[in-house]
């Protein structure tokens, strides 16, 4: 990825430049703005359009800043400034992108402040698409997304899959704005923990068949481990996500390979590790399967009031991946999840010695199984027990990232 951050004469906070345009999702961009006016100096450019959803004032109160709206406005020298703001950006993000918005940034039209900023910029543009179903879905908005992708420097998020404000339920919702204020901001870190690392992180349950309509599961959500790829791609790594069925929206910038089983999940942890420099495993693997699965269902009929099955064991992936790697890399970060807090450390402590990690993240169910909140105790050899929370998982996760990061630096 080029460096897109350059020195500002107002200091060292990088400059954002954030289009709004004419969706509903615009009621959304305002917080957009407070997440990532955190770390950066935040402008914001609407659309005529967008002026209906939200008014500029909303924009000004949140950013500090005085909203950019009309080509013109000023005069010549409004004009010469404007494009001024698009060429000290550092990255722009248009956020809700709709499908006008990408079918004219396709024609690269300038008939508008935003379309005239987008052909000056020479910045990263990060667009989060939100409209309908059927519009998301017709192809000259495919067409059109793909011709602004083959220009090189845009960054997509979303859209997502759920109910629309139309009535509508499919993709076309905007990616939730902690996402794409996350998002923006990796691209724009230089020095992230986790720079130029190279990170798998497996994630969510597995399913086992019993036959080809009924599967044997757990009630893994997937949320701590999506969230830990979240953040490490958020801190520079380059992002591998092994995951199960989860039921939680992919994370932006990383690789996903979706798997349902044990087996498969031990067959893409297998072929990537050796490229790795850090493997969290944070899946609820399946630690038996049936030793055969019924071709046909399993009907009630035929099996009476009982049903008795024979299971064997899985692919112990995390003990996999301790034998075979080369000295100390890639580093290892198991999980464990434990009915009883009171034995959770010393379970822990058990899997490092038996396992080879080189950090167990300790979790109690009621605790943390499948909530969006929790709390984990850090186990590692030698070392003090760290406890973490009670926090958001993204929150556990950082915490999670640091440790793995300066366990790197080492």
């Amino acid at each position: 990825m080029e460096n897109i951050r350059r020195s500002s004469p107002t200091g060292d906070r990088p400059r954002i430049v954030l289009g709004v345009t004419g969706g509903i999702a615009a009621y959304k961009s305002p917080q957009i703005v407070r997440l990532l006016s955190a770390e950066a100096d935040v402008r914001v450019v609407m659309t005529e359009a967008a002026r209906r959803f939200v008014t500029p004032l909303t924009f000004s109160a949140v950013s500090g800043r005085p909203v950019l709206t009309d080509m013109f406005e000023g005069g010549d020298a409004g004009a010469v400034a404007h494009v001024t703001q698009a060429e000290e950006a550092d990255l722009f993000v248009v956020a809700p992108a709709t499908a006008d918005f990408l079918a004219r940034s396709a024609e690269g039209r300038a008939d508008d402040l935003l379309g005239a900023m987008m052909l000056v910029t020479r910045a990263s543009v990060v667009i989060a698409p939100a409209m309908n179903t059927r519009m998301w879905e017709h192809p000259a908005t495919q067409r059109n997304l793909a011709v602004l992708k083959g220009y090189g420097r845009i960054h997509q998020i979303g859209p997502l899959e759920g109910d629309l404000a139309c009535g509508w339920t499919g993709p076309g919702r905007m990616a939730e704005p902690d996402d794409i204020a996350r998002f923006a901001l990796g691209l724009l870190k230089r020095d992230g923990i986790l720079r130029g690392r190279r990170v798998l992180v497996t994630s969510g349950p597995t399913e086992e068949p019993l036959d080809p309509v009924r599967v044997i599961t757990n009630r893994s959500s997937g949320r701590m481990g999506h969230a830990i790829a979240a953040e490490a791609a958020a801190e520079g790594a380059s992002v591998t996500l092994v995951r199960g069925p989860v039921y939680v929206d992919d994370p932006p910038g990383v690789k996903v390979i979706p798997v349902r089983t044990t087996e498969q999940m031990h067959a893409a942890v297998s072929e990537r590790l050796e490229r790795m420099d850090v493997v969290f495993m944070a899946a609820a693997v399946a630690d038996y399967r049936p030793r055969s699965v019924s071709e046909g269902k399993l009907r009630k009929e035929e099996t009476g009031d009982t049903l008795q099955m024979h299971f064997i064991r899985t692919q112990d992936i995390l003990a996999d991946c301790a034998a075979r790697r080369k000295g100390d890399r890639p580093l290892l970060v198991g999980f464990s999840l434990e009915t009883d807090a009171a034995r959770a450390v010393d379970a822990a402590r058990e899997k490092i010695r038996r396992k080879g990690c080189d950090l167990v993240v300790s979790n109690v169910a009621s605790e943390n199984l499948g909530t969006k909140e929790g709390k984990v105790t850090l186990v590692a050899p030698r070392s003090k027990p760290i406890e973490v929370g009670p926090a958001v998982k993204p929150e556990l996760a950082r915490h999670i990232i640091a440790w793995a990061a300066t366990k790197l630096s080492r």
